[in-house]
């Protein structure tokens, strides 16, 4: 809109955009604020300082700028919140070696660190050998379940410390690259954490036995990933635990003859566990009774996502009877024609739903008919309405269309009219109303009728729609009720935004404790 808020004759003068406006007109403009796509770094930034690092890190688009603004942010709730998904993702190696150093205490410094290593980007070679030599022996021990990726230097140091954690962790981490020389001195380490470290790590040529296990207070944690001792195995086939049995199931290492004595178990978890093994053949698998609950929420096999760029493995998957198997195909980015169409007919709809949110190649009409229930997840919000292949023309045919969700959807259509968006703007369905709002060529006087609709969620809309009148907004802007959808409008002014933060944000900068809100 380019307003100039210096001439006597705007609008947006009549407002007092100050403190004084009150504290929950305040907090309602700056969470609209911190969701305006318009609005510029430097606001974004003051906005961190106004306690908007929620609203502010979970945008998806956020610049350099601001990630460095909070990675160096004196409040560290504000760090805390780039440890988080989807801020987290968004950072760059230097940035989370920043982040990390930047703590003065050593337990922030451990915490964001782990977060680092589940964010899986890594750090510079700098931050890494800073870390190797931390004076708090938790962030060294952290580091050191990263030791494949250090240099080597770094490694050698970290199986050498002086604290036994760090070393028993740097030897579980890298056992498998360690030479010789260096296995047998940890054998012979005197820590018996270091000792208990080389037995996990050998776990494969030796596996572990029921006086370790016992040893180790029956350590549930080992049940899953570890090469165990078979009368340890059958040991456990018979235990009370439930969930015990069901992390065994899921145990690579389990002899066949004890995998069939657990797929006979009494507890569905188990046999469900089982039944997802790699091993098995599909008639293995189809053998054991299951009951899968297609309501429950559902995780891709991580064997299954391992092979998803080998064809004729997904082809094999995706042709099973299990449920899961299918499912966990249907995650892969690409797939082959035939398993497409294979899976685009899936009776489950679960599997049509992960087809058309993850692959690419996911059918024009699958993606349709998905549309008419689902409206995407918080994890891919554009799909499938934002898929590639979800059809963009003649979409007018749907105009008249008793599903709501279909009649929409001839707005996308590029021979619909500016008459349709406002007919649509009173349609009986408030879905439908809530797309006519968002479109552009919404009029004005619809505009305005829209933000008396019935329904919350088209009030809002329309208050963030950009031909909202400018005497209309800014009386909006002083709503506490409409204010932050009000603040969302892109067509606010950048000088408005920055009268509606300055002040504030000079005040918070001066004492990061104190928060408006």
């Amino acid at each position: 809109m380019g307003t100039d808020v210096r001439h006597r004759d705007d609008p947006w003068l009549d407002r007092d955009w100050g403190p004084e406006a009150g504290p929950r007109l305040r907090q309602a403009w700056f969470q609209g604020l911190s969701l305006n796509a318009a609005a510029p770094d430097r606001v974004r930034i003051r906005l961190l300082d106004l306690g908007m690092a929620p609203y502010v890190l979970a945008r998806r688009d956020l610049s350099s700028a601001v990630l460095d603004a909070a990675v160096d942010h004196p409040d560290r709730r504000v760090r805390g919140r780039l440890t988080e998904w989807p801020a987290s993702r968004g950072l760059s190696a230097a940035q989370w070696s920043r982040l990390v150093l930047g703590e003065s205490s050593g337990a922030r410094r451990e915490l964001v660190l782990q977060a680092a290593a589940m964010a899986g980007r890594g750090l510079t070679r700098e931050a890494y050998r800073t870390l190797a030599a931390d004076p708090f022996g938790p962030v060294r021990e952290e580091l050191a379940w990263m030791l494949p990726a250090l240099p080597l230097p770094l490694r050698a140091a970290l199986l050498a410390d002086p604290l036994p954690r760090v070393r028993a962790a740097a030897c579980e981490a890298g056992w498998r690259d360690l030479d010789e020389g260096t296995r047998a001195q940890l054998m012979a380490d005197p820590d018996p954490a270091v000792r208990t470290a080389v037995t996990l790590a050998r776990h494969e040529e030796a596996p572990l036995t029921a006086e370790f296990y016992d040893a180790e207070h029956g350590a549930g944690r080992l049940v899953e990933g570890y090469r165990l001792d078979r009368d340890l195995v059958l040991r456990l086939c018979a235990d009370a635990d439930p969930r015990l049995r069901r992390d065994l199931a899921r145990n690579p290492y389990v002899d066949p003859d004890l995998v069939a004595v657990l797929a006979a178990d009494p507890e569905g978890d188990v046999r469900l566990a089982v039944s997802t093994r790699p091993e098995l053949t599909e008639e293995q698998r189809a053998a054991v009774p299951v009951d899968i609950d297609p309501r429950t929420v559902r995780r891709p096999i991580a064997w299954v996502v391992a092979l998803h760029e080998d064809e004729e493995a997904v082809r094999r998957l995706a042709a099973s009877a299990h449920l899961l198997l299918r499912s966990s195909v249907a995650t892969a980015r690409r797939l082959p024609p035939d398993v497409v169409e294979r899976l685009a007919r899936d009776e489950d709809r679960v599997v049509r739903l992960f087809l058309a949110e993850r692959c690419d190649d996911a059918p024009a009409d699958m993606l349709l008919e998905v549309w008419q229930w689902w409206n995407g997840s918080y994890s891919t919000p554009d799909r499938p309405y934002g898929h590639p292949n979800f059809p963009r023309r003649d979409l007018l045919r749907y105009a008249d269309h008793p599903h709501p969700r279909l009649r929409q959807l001839a707005l996308d259509d590029p021979d619909s009219t500016p008459a349709l968006v406002e007919r649509f703007s009173g349609d009986g369905d408030a879905e439908v109303r809530l797309r006519a709002a968002t479109d552009p060529r919404l009029s004005p006087d619809s505009v305005v009728r829209l933000l008396d609709d019935p329904d919350g969620g088209v009030r809002a809309m329309a208050a963030r729609h950009p031909r909202v009148p400018v005497p209309v907004l800014v009386a909006l802007l002083g709503d506490e009720d409409a204010a932050g959808a009000a603040a969302r409008n892109p067509a606010l002014p950048v000088a408005v935004m920055d009268l509606m933060t300055a002040t504030e944000a000079r005040h918070a900068r001066r004492d990061p404790c104190e928060r408006a809100v």
